[in-house]
């Protein structure tokens, strides 16, 4: 290519400096100041790209090509040696067999130790012997020269002699020749021909190596750097090599010359692009504004869709989730949970009301919009959501159907909270109807227990009319029981909170169910080792335990295990209860957990009623639950269920935690006998049964007594100036005065009045946050003649009341 201005008019840009003949001029002297700069960036370029691994390769090649010429050589020198000396064993056997063996016979030692010193002086011969076979003691052996010579050739000779025309043998001759010379010699010579050839591959490598880097590799790199720094905008003057050009074009001059070309090429055709770039800018700048709206208007909608608090869904023409927005990912769900799924598939419903499905689709398969179409699913976490549903039909310019388009509102909370508050109203309506119920049956139980004591005392000496009061006896008790558990369910049963040990309680609690669930069942126990104390009724919450434990037996007919749990937790006011009704703050959690068949989920809501039981007749009150719920309500507490079929039930009390630091365990009642008295009591009881069993128990005990039916008589009793030591009164009674302000009344006019208290249903007049108020003596019904004249001894000494 020529040296002077090229088509763009600019200085030329060319290759780094290079010799002035590299092709013809090679054997040309090359000054010292002119090789040492080229042998320096011919250096330099060994540090990477072709250069290590053409050195590499030429090196391994020569190595590989000097070591096996060099082994074939030492071979073939070897084999030379060996059979020269072998070739000189065999002159020593034609040359001393015949003396040797004349000398032999003739025992002259003499001349055959000088012949053995002759053979020994030959070269690499390092041992001869020789040996007399011989019948006779002692027979010659004459060895010259070093008998270990390692390495060696050794040949045996038979040393015979002619006796009366007969060759006999009479000895052995050998010969062991070294080949230590012979190694000495072949490591050497391997030493001056690998050094010589080493030397010669290393100058011939680096000279091949220099030839290349001059005559190609320096050329590539100066097409590399020009190509990196080549600008369309700003073209630079062909790529022209700083070398003289041969005089027929070689590779490199062609890849020049053809690279030049689609240089000018792509300057052509940049010229044409910029031509057509400028009619096309403005369609490009109204496409541009075009989609600047279009992602404005994409981005509003999802700005719209994401904060927006229901979502937005899409179809396709087959029902199946097109498009969800992010607000449905918050409930755990990931996009190929929901992405290419029918909008049945995650409906809980679908099985359970399936001709409402059938239905729903049948309307999508008219194409027609649809609103508020209620269904329920469970999210990634278990919970059950509750979700309304709109939907629009998507159709395109063509009228074909593309699927439907629409948004949904989740109510789980709005459910929720609408089923939470419809079974507190129905358990607090049953407690109201238990509690009721209690109060009449307990008056009845008053009067049936106080009688049968009475038969009792006269049956003593009629064992078999005894035997009938006994079992008349035990049904009261057991219908005591029964109101007690009423009751406390209807948060209507006075308890007696104190500062308690939980992990103690539970473990006492566990050692008592031992016997009570049967060996075919294991208890366990894992207690935190720092449970809070808590502030509950003890008797109550061992009772809560032991009914929560008698329900895990007969969920495990064929055995399991039960497990009792202590923690503390912290409830906020999001973390709720299992019936939305318990204030935030610190409790401690009791939890029973068994792995039992577990409870349908159709009736996991119910379990808390009274009498609501799935035992056969006679197996169970269907009480144990609702005491339990009672118990934990009234206390300031909650209680959680949690089963599922097949997996067992765990059931979680929560407790109020206590402020204090020292936790007390209830102590066993000591039983007690009757105590008598003389005092004067008046007696307010409404229910003439109760009335007339109160008076006799009173008169057996040493009391006189005045009694008023209701608050208005005995006020009556009060302005006459009837003198009486206790206040004996029922706390519901009709005429709109109540035990409670009856007393009050009293008591304003006669300060210091004693007051006993009697009712078989507690509401809040004397009783708050689940225990009596200060200074309130109760004597709960039904009630036996031991428990009332310990009550009014208690009351009249002072100790209570």
């Amino acid at each position: 290519m020529g040296s002077g201005d090229n088509d763009f008019g600019r200085k030329r840009v060319v290759a780094p400096a290079a010799s002035k003949d590299e092709l013809s001029g090679i054997g040309a002297p090359i000054t010292p100041p002119l090789l040492a700069p080229r042998l320096s960036r011919a250096f330099n370029w060994l540090g990477g790209g072709i250069g290590p691994r053409l050195l590499a390769a030429v090196l391994l090649f020569s190595s590989v090509v000097t070591l096996t010429l060099t082994a074939l050589q030492l071979y073939l020198d070897y084999d030379r040696e060996v059979s020269a000396i072998e070739t000189r064993l065999d002159e020593i056997g034609r040359s001393y067999l015949g003396s040797l063996g004349e000398s032999l016979w003739n025992l002259d030692q003499n001349q055959i130790r000088l012949q053995l010193n002759g053979i020994l002086r030959l070269p690499d011969i390092r041992s001869v012997e020789v040996r007399e076979i011989a019948d006779r003691p002692n027979p010659i052996r004459i060895e010259v020269g070093e008998t270990t010579t390692r390495a060696a050739i050794e040949r045996d000779y038979p040393l015979t002699y002619v006796v009366a025309g007969t060759s006999r043998q009479i000895g052995v001759l050998q010969v062991k020749a070294t080949l230590t010379e012979v190694y000495r010699q072949l490591v050497n010579r391997a030493l001056v021909i690998l050094a010589s050839q080493a030397a010669k591959t290393f100058l011939v490598s680096f000279f091949i190596i220099y030839m290349f880097y001059l005559l190609v590799t320096r050329h590539l790199v100066a097409i590399a750097g020009f190509v990196s720094k080549y600008n369309l905008t700003r073209p630079p003057p062909p790529l022209e090599l700083d070398r003289r050009r041969p005089r027929d074009p070689d590779e490199l001059d062609k890849m020049i010359d053809a690279f030049n070309a689609m240089c000018a090429s792509l300057q052509r055709a940049y010229g044409e692009l910029r031509l057509a770039n400028a009619q096309l800018e403005q369609d490009l700048l109204i496409r541009q504004r075009a989609e600047e709206d279009a992602r404005r208007s994409e981005q509003r909608f999802r700005d719209y869709a994401e904060t927006a608090s229901d979502w937005f869904w899409e179809t396709g023409p087959d029902h199946t989730f097109t498009y969800l927005s992010d607000r449905a990912y918050n409930f755990g769900f990931g996009r190929d949970d929901v992405i290419g799924k029918r909008r049945d598939d995650r409906a809980a419903d679908r099985d359970s009301n399936p001709q409402k499905w059938r239905d729903h689709i049948a309307l999508l398969d008219r194409h027609v919009p649809f609103r508020k179409f209620e269904y329920s699913g469970r999210d990634a976490s278990g919970r059950m959501r509750h979700v309304s549903v709109n939907g629009q039909p998507v159709f395109g310019d063509d009228g074909r159907f593309l699927g439907y388009r629409g948004s949904a509102t989740d109510f789980t909370e709005q459910h929720e909270t609408e089923e939470r508050l419809r079974q507190s109203q129905k358990m607090d309506a049953i407690g109201q109807l238990t509690g009721g119920v209690a109060h009449d049956f307990n008056n009845v139980l008053t009067v049936i227990t106080g009688t049968i004591e009475i038969l009792q005392e006269g049956l003593a000496d009629k064992p078999q009319l005894a035997a009938i009061a006994q079992l008349i006896d035990d049904a009261a008790a057991r219908g005591a029981e029964i109101t007690s558990q009423l009751l406390t369910f209807a948060r209507r049963q006075p308890l007696e909170p104190r500062e308690i040990d939980v992990n103690g309680l539970v473990l006492d609690t566990a050692r008592l169910l031992k016997p009570i669930l049967g060996e075919h069942i294991s208890i366990e126990t894992a207690l935190t080792e720092d449970a809070w104390c808590a502030m509950a009724d003890p008797s109550q919450l061992s009772s809560a335990i032991v009914n929560l434990a008698v329900n895990a037996r007969d969920a495990m007919p064929g055995g399991g295990r039960l497990k009792l749990e202590t923690a503390n937790v912290v409830l906020d006011a999001t973390a709720g209860s299992g019936d939305g009704d318990i204030a935030p703050g610190e409790f401690v959690m009791v939890a029973v957990t068994d792995t039992g068949h577990g409870i349908p989920a159709e009736i996991r809501d119910r379990v808390f009623e009274p009498f609501f039981t799935t035992k056969g007749v006679g197996q169970g009150t269907g009480l144990g639950l609702s005491m339990v719920y009672g118990f934990a309500r009234q206390t300031g507490g909650a209680v959680r269920i949690e089963s599922e079929e097949g997996r067992g039930t765990v059931v979680r009390l929560y407790l109020p935690r206590s402020e204090g630091q020292a936790a007390v365990r209830a102590e066993p009642m000591q039983a007690r006998g009757t105590s008598r008295g003389h005092e004067t009591i008046l007696v307010v009881e409404d229910d003439p049964l109760v009335q007339g069993y109160v008076i006799a128990q009173l008169g057996s005990l040493g009391y006189r007594t005045l009694v008023a039916g209701d608050g208005a008589a005995a006020l009556a009793l009060v302005e006459q100036g009837a003198k009486f030591d206790l206040l004996f009164t029922d706390m519901i009674m009709p005429g709109g005065m109540n035990g409670k302000e009856l007393a009050d009344t009293i008591r304003a006019r006669r300060a210091g009045l004693k007051v006993l208290y009697t009712s078989g249903y507690t509401d809040d007049t004397v009783m708050h946050d689940g225990h009596l108020d200060p200074g309130v003596a109760l004597l709960r019904k039904p009630y036996r003649k031991a428990e009332l004249s310990l009550k009014l001894r208690e009351v009249l000494s002072g100790s209570s009341g």
